[in-house]
Order: structure tokens, then C-alpha cells, then sequence
């Protein structure tokens, strides 16, 4: 019986070449194609006959075509039914949830933080809360990506969940409705008088997300809006037409990125429309090594047109570009479909995108160099003529200068601090702004 099925397997396989070589796709012989496919019938017979476990006939047809596209390529691949919904969940952005951000911790979910309107947040969950039961299942035991999915769900559909909260005894039962909960990637905030957008995927929500976010900084900052950091750093990339939406934003006229497939004649050119939302303002692009596809078609667009100054370590260098090709009644294939270009015609693939000015993630130390003294420090000194100089207040009996709690003056803020990439784009814009104003002038 299993020899008949071998048969029809590979005669079927044969007749799918046969089809493909009638539609014009080039092929090798068809004796040598029969060749291969009879030996690969032979190993998926001898398998299934002798292996020291069972293995269902789906489990090794599915490995066969994963192993045929792996071959080709590290990003070509096969999706079974689950990984293709994780796939589409990822791309589009929304799912039916809960609204929390979690870890994992000691073996259980730990909630990093409740989204704000969402089923989470209107039921009570905060920061630190520890996830021990999803609906009088143990968590102990789980993965994380196990947990998710358990919390995941159609909308409208209840789930209970049993938590540990630091500072009470008692375990905490807590019953919710899963609703539609969309994943933002845009995240923004005005940093003094420059606005920070952090992108950190290239899914369906990222242009409208991303329009929000500057309508949002122009209110807060107005005209004193000096100039934009666009942070692409650890953003794995996504969606090319998203990549495409958001280099426009910052762009008014030429070439985004081409794409070129095998075929000489499969050439697409995508190209910016009128309207620059930020006006020109100077901007900053932070890539690193984590900095890739669709982060990267962004950042070679907008140096290539100078409209913006990249800064950081050098990008990824995925310069290729998957097809998703869905596969009836089964998962789908992600396939390796052509190679993209910057507007300069430049492919980045295996060299990523190098910064105009490299600039490696530290930290900042300051060094203790004494107390030095001043003029303000020395006796008898002139006083300043102008109001506001010379405070001798300020000064003791041995000539050393005060400084509260014992602070340089100079510290840098916390936040920039920690971001050391960060802190030298704010650094950059903010001299470009005082240069181009004292210009003016």
C-alpha cells in the first residue's frame, strides 16, 4: 500500500513539471527531472518504512518543501496553516486580545505593561503583575509564545486569568472579554525642541501611525519643531509598500526604491508624491546591525535625496525581497522574488547601509577632573559691568567654587544618558538649527 502511494506521489509531482515546463518555465530534461523526483520517493518511502519513530506522511511532505526553499536562500521558506496566521497577525497589526505586553519570569508571564483602553487595562492589570493560571491552566510549564496564544482569541470571547501581585497575599481572579487590540509601532515624543519618532516595524499601521505621531509633535512644538530623529534601530522591517509610505512622508519628489526580479523586464520604480509633512526640517536616521529590509530601503532613500543624515553602526544588508504566496487549503510559501535598489541604483545586500557618520551605542562616564578655578573664583577679580555677574555669594573663604550636591553642572540628561546614539542625533540637529539661525542673521 505504501509503495502505491509513493507511486501516485511522484507521478504527481511529475505532472506538475510537465505543467510548468508547457507554461514556459524553464525546466531540465524531463528524463533527468523524472530522475530526481524517483529518488526522491525513494528516500520519502525509506523514511516513513524504517525511521526509529512514526512520522505522518504531512509532517515529512512539509519538511521536504521547507528543506527545497531553505536551500535556496535564508529567507525563503515555508509557512504551515499556523505560521502563516502568526504571519498575517504580525503584518496586519491586529489581533483579538487583551492589550498587555508581557515577559517571561521565573517559569510564569510577567505583565510589563497594560495598554491603555484596552480589556487589560479597564480590568485592573498594572505593571509587575505576575500571570500564574490562563483560564485554571497553569502557566508554570509554558512557553511565552505558548501563554500568548492562550490569551489570543476571537473577539468578544472571555478569558480568566489568576495573578500574583507584588504586596498582596491573596492571589487575584480577574475575568475579561477579548477585544480587537492593534499593535502600534510608532512610538514618539518631543525631545526639547526636536521630535524623536522610533518605528519598530513595517506593518499595515505604520504610515497612519506615523502621520499621527508628527500631526502630534507639530501641536506640541509648533514652530520651535527644530528638526526630526527617525530611530529605525532593531526594526526588522515588514511591509515593502509600508517602507515605501514612510520614506514619502519626508519626501517630495523622486525615486524610493526599485525592485528587479529575474526577468529583465520584471523592473517595479516606486516613487514619492508631493508634500513633505516635516517641511524640510533637518533630519537624523538611526540604523544598527539590527537595522533591516524595509529599515533599510527608508534609510538609503532619504540619504540618497539628502534629505536626511544617517547616523549609527551599519544596517543588516537584506537586500532581497519575499513573496508571500498563499497555498489553498494548506499555509504558503515565502519566496525570494527579486532584489531591491537604492535611488542610486546601489544594492545593499550582504553590505547594509553605512552611516555618514558611525557612531557606536556607549555609555557616558564623567570624569571627575577636580574643581577647577574660575576667574569668578579669584580674589580681588573685576566684576562684571553688565547685570547678573559675579556672585560673591558663590565663593568661599578658600577660593573653591560651590557646586550643589556635588553634580557637575554639565551632566547630561538621564535618559540621553543612557542612549549615547541618541543623544549625539539631538547633539547634531540642535548645532544644524543654531548654525542655520545664527545665519539668518
Amino acid at each position: 500500500m505504501r509503495k502505491s502511494v509513493t507511486s501516485v506521489f511522484a507521478v504527481g509531482l511529475v505532472g506538475l513539471v510537465v505543467i510548468l515546463a508547457a507554461g514556459g518555465v524553464p525546466q531540465a530534461g524531463s528524463s533527468d527531472t523524472f530522475r530526481q523526483l524517483k529518488l526522491f520517493g525513494d528516500v520519502f518511502e525509506r523514511v516513513r518504512a524504517e525511521y526509529v519513530e512514526e512520522v505522518t506522511d504531512e509532517a515529512l511532505i512539509e519538511s521536504a518543501i521547507n528543506g527545497m526553499l531553505t536551500a535556496l536562500d535564508p529567507h525563503s521558506g515555508y509557512l504551515d496553516a499556523k505560521k502563516y496566521r502568526d504571519m498575517q497577525v504580525q503584518t496586519k497589526g491586529e489581533f483579538g486580545g487583551l492589550g498587555i505586553e508581557v515577559t517571561m519570569e521565573d517559569g510564569l508571564v510577567k505583565v510589563v505593561s497594560p495598554i491603555d483602553d484596552t480589556p487589560a487595562h479597564r480590568a485592573g492589570i498594572q505593571a509587575g503583575d505576575v500571570i500564574t493560571h490562563i483560564n485554571t491552566e497553569p502557566v508554570l510549564g509554558m512557553t511565552l509564545a505558548e501563554a500568548v496564544e492562550r490569551m489570543r482569541g476571537p473577539v468578544d470571547t472571555s478569558i480568566a486569568l489568576t495573578l500574583r501581585r507584588p504586596g498582596r497575599e491573596e492571589p487575584l481572579d480577574v475575568s475579561m472579554a477579548r477585544a480587537v487590540i492593534t499593535i502600534s509601532p510608532v512610538r514618539w515624543r518631543a525631545e526639547g525642541d526636536i521630535g524623536y519618532l522610533r518605528v519598530t516595524a513595517f506593518n499595515e499601521q505604520t504610515d497612519a501611525n506615523l502621520r499621527t505621531a508628527i500631526e502630534d509633535l507639530q501641536s506640541q512644538l509648533g514652530p520651535s519643531l527644530k528638526g526630526v530623529v527617525l530611530d529605525l534601530r532593531n526594526n526588522p522591517g515588514g511591509l515593502l509598500e509600508q517602507a515605501v509610505a514612510v520614506a514619502d512622508v519626508f519626501l517630495d519628489r523622486g525615486e524610493i526604491v526599485s525592485t528587479r526580479g529575474r526577468r529583465t523586464d520584471n523592473i517595479q520604480r516606486f516613487n514619492a508624491r508631493r508634500g513633505d509633512l516635516v517641511d524640510g526640517r533637518p533630519m537624523v536616521v538611526l540604523i544598527n546591525g539590527g537595522s533591516a529590509s524595509a529599515s533599510e530601503i527608508v534609510a538609503g532613500a532619504l540619504r540618497d535625496h539628502d534629505r536626511a543624515i544617517v547616523m549609527g553602526t551599519p544596517s543588516f544588508g537584506k537586500g532581497s525581497v519575499q513573496t508571500i504566496m498563499p497555498l489553498p487549503g494548506h499555509g504558503a510559501i515565502r519566496l525570494t522574488t527579486a532584489r531591491y535598489y537604492t535611488p542610486a541604483g546601489t544594492s545593499i545586500q550582504a553590505k547594509g547601509i553605512v552611516p555618514d557618520i558611525e557612531v557606536q551605542q556607549s555609555r557616558i562616564e564623567i570624569i571627575d577632573q577636580g574643581l577647577g578655578r574660575r576667574e569668578a573664583d579669584l580674589r580681588g577679580r573685576l566684576e562684571n559691568d553688565q547685570s547678573g555677574g559675579g556672585d560673591d555669594a558663590e565663593v568661599s573663604d578658600d577660593d573653591d567654587p560651590v557646586v550643589s550636591d556635588g553634580a557637575p553642572v554639565d551632566e547630561p540628561p538621564a535618559d540621553q544618558a543612557e542612549d549615547y546614539q541618541l543623544a549625539r542625533a539631538l547633539d547634531l540637529l540642535r548645532g544644524v538649527a543654531m548654525f542655520g539661525a545664527r545665519s539668518i542673521q
